[in-house]
């Protein structure tokens, strides 16, 4: 088999340990010797790669490979091949590769892959899973930050350790095209840790039933607003929450008149943690009520956060022409694209438990709940944050009413 060519640049000594040293030119580079960590072999999207072994990976310096974030990973693939259907695009930046598994799999989608990590460890297995794949990569062994201000690229891939926020502007700037961000420091973004979320995101969140969705509009509302300062828009297209992560795709403007625009879709949600009655009001400045106008309770207020559509349902459609079946989570890819399809679009959700337990009621089968929401007159839909959440139009009033078994016929 022919050996993969693939390119290695360094920028220096990364932040782990330093043991020795040796002299290259007239410049001494830090070095250091670590007892390899055990790996073994995994197949994803058709490709062989090696991985470290778990349960060990992620632990302290030992590189990280995430095997329940397949369906992420084939979702990338989808919304890749999705994105090159729509216009041409070439080049590709997994800003964080780890093992390399993203950029890998790019690479196989015929894109010009760049993996960058700092830890020289996660590079050398990129460029193993490279080349056992015969496939063409640059390697960067250097802070992605660093890289992202110096070349830019079609599609943008962030997927850190917790917080993206560190890697926005820069990546902004380095984003021609396509902006595909993961957040895994879900407690802050959906205010179990609302101290932290505050500082990360410069946004209030509140920890409501719905805080996947809260946790999925901070983000967005963050992102829009980070590339608001550099005359971008940058626009959800795709967008879920799924297990413990939050991940989003957002397609790029270059127009001061079009991030004008996106910034209209921001604003707050004012919650009743009383009733549970919410609402939501566009705008930068916060104008919540004075009491809850449900039941007179006070009302908390969550954002700036993003109100507008998560996602294009255009794209969705477009994505899940692209699902085939040799992905490994191809039937899980294709019904969250079909549940994404279906949601209404207001801002926040319910859960169907937690609203029977607030009224002493026992719940109902979902299909059976959402119909009398419907028959009522009321949009109503499932969601992906949970298989007893819905959207609908109708107030916690309305659909306790709608929904009450006293009111059976039968």
């Amino acid at each position: 088999m022919p050996v993969a060519r693939h390119t290695d640049r360094k920028d220096g000594p990364t932040n782990a340990t330093t043991i020795g040293s040796h002299r290259v030119g007239e410049e001494r580079v830090a070095f250091r010797v670590r007892r390899p960590s055990p790996a073994m072999q995994v197949s994803e999207g058709g490709l062989s790669v090696r991985v470290p072994e778990q349960p060990d990976a992620g632990i302290g310096d030992d590189v990280f490979f995430n095997p329940d974030q397949e369906l992420n990973r084939d979702l990338t693939v989808a919304v890749l091949r999705t994105a090159r259907d729509r216009e041409d695009r070439e080049s590709y930046l997994d800003a964080h590769a780890a093992t390399g598994v993203r950029g890998v799999r790019a690479a196989n989608e015929d894109y010009d892959a760049t993996l960058c990590d700092r830890d020289p460890d996660a590079t050398e297995l990129c460029r193993t899973n490279l080349d056992r794949n015969d496939l063409d990569g640059t390697v960067e062994t250097r802070n992605a930050n660093a890289l992202m201000h110096e070349e830019r690229f079609d599609v943008v891939d962030l997927d850190p350790f917790g917080t993206p926020i560190p890697f926005v502007d820069a990546a902004v700037q380095s984003t021609r095209h396509l902006l595909c961000v993961t957040a895994t420091d879900t407690a802050p973004l959906c205010g179990a840790h609302k101290e932290s979320g505050i500082r990360s995101y410069s946004a209030v969140p509140q920890n409501t039933e719905y805080h996947a969705e809260m946790g999925l509009r901070v983000l967005l509302g963050a992102l829009v607003r980070t590339a608001a300062r550099y005359d971008v828009a940058a626009i959800p297209v795709l967008s879920h929450a799924t297990s413990h992560y939050v991940r989003t795709y957002l397609d790029f403007s270059r127009r001061a008149s079009d991030a004008n625009v996106a910034l209209e879709s921001l604003g707050h949600v004012h919650h009743c943690f009383s009733c549970l009655h919410r609402e939501s009001e566009t705008g930068l400045i916060a104008r919540p009520p004075d009491e809850c106008p449900a039941c007179g309770g006070t009302v908390r207020t969550a954002g700036p956060l993003w109100l507008g559509q998560p996602h294009d349902r255009e794209f969705i459609g477009d994505v899940h022409e692209r699902i085939t079946d040799e992905l490994g989570t191809a039937d899980r890819a294709r019904d969250l694209l079909d549940t994404l399809d279906g949601e209404l679009d207001s801002p926040t959700h319910y859960d169907q438990h937690r609203l029977c337990r607030e009224w002493g009621r026992s719940a109902r089968a979902m299909d059976e709940f959402l119909d009398r929401l419907r028959g009522a007159g009321f949009a109503a839909s499932r969601t992906h944050y949970g298989g007893t959440t819905f959207k609908t139009d109708a107030s916690v009033a309305e659909i306790e009413t709608a929904t009450d078994p006293d009111g059976d016929s039968d």
